[in-house]
């Protein structure tokens, strides 16, 4: 069994005090602890004590254990939507059948479909927000997408983007079986960028 690593608390105290726009010789003054000491720790070349670390948080107007959190990195996402837990959505009887492959907590960000459309089958939609746009791979047969006043025939392997802030139409005209791949990509709302 590895030996639990000490808190990167001298990491923290350089990553608070820059985000403080304050010196070490300011942070020295507030905290009574020296400026060659405090250089030391946030370098790592000393294990300081808690009674050390306590006058640093002082001094930084932080909470004692804002400067020992370990910092465990970026938590990765790995998330699997099985089968048995995706949502179908059928327009009509005849189609098309509309497979949901996306989390439900990422309806309105990026919404990932995959359709199948029987012969002679039309998927119309109203407009979606301002700068939305939609990502279709063709896995079978072929299909005629209209959108903004273009039409495009595509088939199997074809990938093709498009602005969908406009009623736009994805139409299998064909006599066989087509099916696709959806990615619907949301633009971010201006409030959320600032």
């Amino acid at each position: 069994m590895e030996p639990k690593k000490p808190p990167c608390v001298g990491k923290n105290i350089q990553k608070i005090r820059k985000q403080q726009q304050i010196t070490l010789s300011v942070l020295a003054e507030r905290s009574g602890v020296s400026k060659a000491m405090l250089s030391q720790i946030e370098s790592q070349k000393v294990n300081p004590t808690i009674a050390t670390i306590w006058k640093i948080a002082r001094g930084l107007e932080v909470e004692l254990d804002t400067l020992l959190k370990v910092d465990t990195g970026k938590v990765r996402k790995f998330i699997i939507t099985g089968r048995e837990n995706t949502t179908t959505l059928d327009t009509t009887e005849k189609g098309p059948h509309i497979r949901v492959l996306s989390p439900i907590s990422m309806a309105e960000d990026l919404e990932i479909y995959l359709i199948t459309f029987e012969p002679d089958t039309v998927l119309t939609s109203n407009a979606h927000e301002a700068g939305t746009e939609e990502y279709l791979t063709i896995l079978k047969g072929s299909i005629k997408v209209s959108a903004g006043g273009k039409t495009a025939e595509l088939k199997k392997e074809d990938f093709i983007i498009y602005s969908c802030d406009t009623e736009h139409t994805i139409a299998n005209t064909s006599e066989s079986e087509a099916q696709i791949h959806m990615i619907v990509r949301f633009r971010k709302k201006q409030w959320e960028q600032a």
